[in-house]
């Protein structure tokens, strides 16, 4: 460990005592006066992935921050993001200055804003960007819906643990994902499968970290490194796939291309195949009958 020096843990660590690469995000919101305001936001991501009835991204943000009032008021978000331009990424820094008001900060703003198509009482959303999730603020969690906008001067306790103000001056907000849009070229790559070639060119954020700039880096071509996939026991693929449903039956062969499987998954994925093959009126999954569900499955995650 004598190479390692102890760093002090201060305030906004992420920036000041780290290096930590993150996403560079417009938070589209509706002021009071129903014009959309965009704030940058670096400290955004995945927060319930799986498992529950819906999919959100956690948010943390300054809670007398435009943003933050108008998610407390409206409950609704568009996150966009934007590729690395450098005219791009100069004019989120722009944006994400605290202070300006919405009028001032969005009078002469580079991008070029649409009106979302699931309702005209939700944020525009930011043309320029490749993809964009539109969300809606699960008030619900904690009782946050007893937070209201207007303290900008900070709040007083009690705060909440994640939902909603958790500080005298800090908030976080789970986003519902209602919708993503993605440009159609980037649809096609996740859809028909992703190449190296085929990515957006996506920003890394590393934060503000003096008093002079913010950093970020631009795109590089990504490296692929190929899973080192573990075989499973085909006899455990016999053993799961015979305890699904007694009305639908693998073949030894189906089971020994369902190997490389993780262990993890693999009830899951034998599920929705019984279940996709309960639809095509089909009681024994051979190889055959496996090509037909993977092609189905296939198909359904393209219509999604």
């Amino acid at each position: 460990m004598d190479d390692f020096k102890d760093l002090r843990i201060v305030d906004n660590f992420y920036q000041t005592s780290a290096f930590y690469p993150m996403p560079t995000i417009l938070i589209g919101t509706i002021s009071e006066s129903g014009k959309t305001n965009l704030g940058a936001y670096s400290l955004c991501f995945p927060y319930y992935v799986a498992g529950k009835d819906y999919y959100a991204m956690i948010l943390e943000c300054r809670n007398n921050s435009n943003t933050a009032q108008n998610i407390l008021r409206t409950k609704k978000a568009s996150l966009n993001f934007i590729t690395d331009k450098r005219k791009y990424f100069k004019e989120a820094v722009r944006l994400g200055f605290p202070g300006d008001t919405t009028e001032e900060k969005m009078k002469n703003c580079l991008f070029n804003l649409v009106d979302s198509n699931i309702s005209k009482d939700r944020p525009q959303i930011i043309k320029d960007s490749f993809q964009v999730f539109e969300c809606t603020w699960d008030d619900s969690l904690e009782e946050a819906f007893n937070d209201k906008p207007g303290n900008l001067d900070g709040y007083n306790p009690p705060y909440r643990n994640f939902n909603g103000i958790t500080s005298k001056f800090g908030a976080h907000f789970i986003l519902k994902i209602d919708k993503i849009l993605m440009i159609e070229k980037y649809y096609n790559t996740i859809i028909n499968g992703v190449k190296a070639k085929n990515f957006p060119r996506i920003p890394v954020d590393y934060g503000y970290r003096d008093s002079t700039n913010f950093w970020y880096t631009k795109f590089s071509k990504p490296i692929p490194e190929k899973i080192q996939a573990k075989e499973g026991d085909i006899s455990s693929v016999i053993y799961a796939s015979s305890r699904i449903d007694p009305e639908v039956k693998f073949t030894e062969q189906a089971c020994q291309k369902l190997t490389k499987i993780p262990r993890i998954f693999l009830k899951s994925a034998l599920t929705q195949m019984v279940k996709l093959a309960k639809e095509e009126r089909i009681t024994l999954i051979d190889e055959k009958a496996l090509e037909l569900i993977n092609d189905k499955r296939h198909k359904e995650k393209k219509r999604k």
